[in-house]
């Protein structure tokens, strides 16, 4: 067998099969491009999830890690050090907010987010004690957590996991009217992504942001905004409510806040919500370390120029452009996105996603599946023009059979 084969059979065996991965195994990378173990390389067009906004092997990114990790990476929260301040300040001022609580995946951020809001509903709002209630939106996805995927609609999800947590209402993603039904004296809060990445890329109706946040506010609710695959750049903006001039109450970050070397995330947020802890309330080991801070401090001084919105903002009217024109020629059904974020429905005649992805790999081109005949695309913000142009012709390509 090959190296790959080899790499392959031996993760198939000793392995949990949570994942079905392209048969592909990277052994290094460098920008938007990766390199597999035989020396094949390859156009990252997912970037991780957007984990990977400023690129793989990004210089300062490693720079500030290296520089980290020759002086402490591991304190607990037990102590202070000489990062953590900064961090939280750093973090608080680009989201315009007061506070920061760190965790580690995003995940931990929305479960920090649904205690947040039920403390704050009982210590703030007045809920009668187990009552609160949370709104989220259908075809959602914040995580693979039992509590998250309570309120999951995604059978491949929830299914032989229960039992499950109560204490949320599903209402349909973009149904204002819905959403108001469904609210009570004791929603505590609506947390929604502005973007539904998982679900394939779904932009909501104009105006759905603000109404969501108008609603909220009417109704003493939090407005939680899961804004982990779609914040930080991705869509053109540092954040994609920012597409609507709308500021939640509370920002789940992650993902590209560690920059793709160590994982990072949090919740930000006024003191007048996140000032509802008590030191032994919630906490994390690793959450808020001193290497995860030196890492996301850069992130943050990289979003702070701009540099990365307006670059994605740019070549990402550029690719809805030319997925647009797919969209016309037939193998094409639909296009969604904003910013270098695109859900790509295929014709379901020409494959699913997973085949038409495996027909992109076999032209170096990397991409990700999502429900039925869905690409996912999400290169770093660092690709090329050119390099994002001969993606787009390898999907051409493929299209054309």
């Amino acid at each position: 067998m090959s190296t790959t084969e080899n790499a392959i059979a031996s993760a198939e065996a000793h392995s949990a099969h949570n994942y079905h991965p392209l048969p592909v195994v990277v052994a290094t990378a460098d920008g938007a491009w990766m390199t597999d173990v035989e020396g094949r390389r390859y156009l990252d067009m997912l970037a991780g999830y957007s984990a990977l906004n400023f690129g793989h092997g990004n210089r300062r990114l490693l720079d500030a890690a290296r520089a980290q990790l020759e002086r402490v990476t591991l304190t607990s929260r037990a102590f202070h050090h000489d990062r953590f301040a900064e961090f939280c300040t750093r973090l608080a001022e680009l989201c315009g907010m007061e506070m920061v609580l760190p965790m580690n995946t995003g995940a931990e951020a929305v479960e920090t987010a649904v205690k947040t809001a039920r403390k704050w509903g009982y210590r703030v709002k007045g809920v009668p004690d187990g009552m609160a209630k949370i709104i989220v939106a259908a075809d959602n996805f914040h995580g693979r957590t039992t509590t998250v995927i309570s309120f999951s609609t995604d059978p491949e999800a929830r299914a032989d996991f229960g039992p499950y947590t109560p204490g949320f209402e599903i209402v349909p993603y973009g149904d204002l009217t819905a959403m108001r039904e469904a609210m009570t004296e004791n929603t505590v809060a609506v947390l929604i992504e502005p973007i539904q990445g998982e679900a394939g890329v779904l932009v909501p109706p104009p105006g759905y942001l603000a109404g969501v946040r108008e609603l909220t506010r009417e109704r003493d609710v939090l407005f939680i905004a899961d804004e982990i695959q779609s914040g930080l750049g991705r869509t053109g903006k540092t954040f994609a409510c920012e597409h609507e001039g709308v500021v939640p109450d509370v920002y789940l970050l992650g993902k590209a806040l560690g920059g793709g070397v160590v994982p990072v995330s949090a919740v930000v947020s006024s003191a007048a919500v996140l000032g509802v802890y008590r030191p032994g309330e919630h906490g994390s080991t690793f959450g808020g370390n001193p290497l995860a801070c030196a890492v996301a401090l850069e992130v943050v001084a990289m979003l702070n120029t701009g540099e990365y919105q307006q670059r994605a903002a740019e070549l990402g009217d550029h690719l809805h452009r030319e997925l647009g024109l797919l969209a016309g020629g037939g193998a094409v059904r639909a296009v969604r996105g904003r910013g270098l974020w695109a859900g790509v429905d295929i014709d379901p005649e020409l494959g699913t996603g997973r085949e038409i992805s495996e027909r992109l790999m076999e032209r170096r081109v990397l991409v990700k599946d999502t429900h039925g005949s869905t690409i996912r695309i999400a290169p770093p913000l660092v690709i090329g023009k050119e390099d994002l142009d001969w993606g787009l012709e390898q999907l051409r390509e493929v299209l054309r059979g």
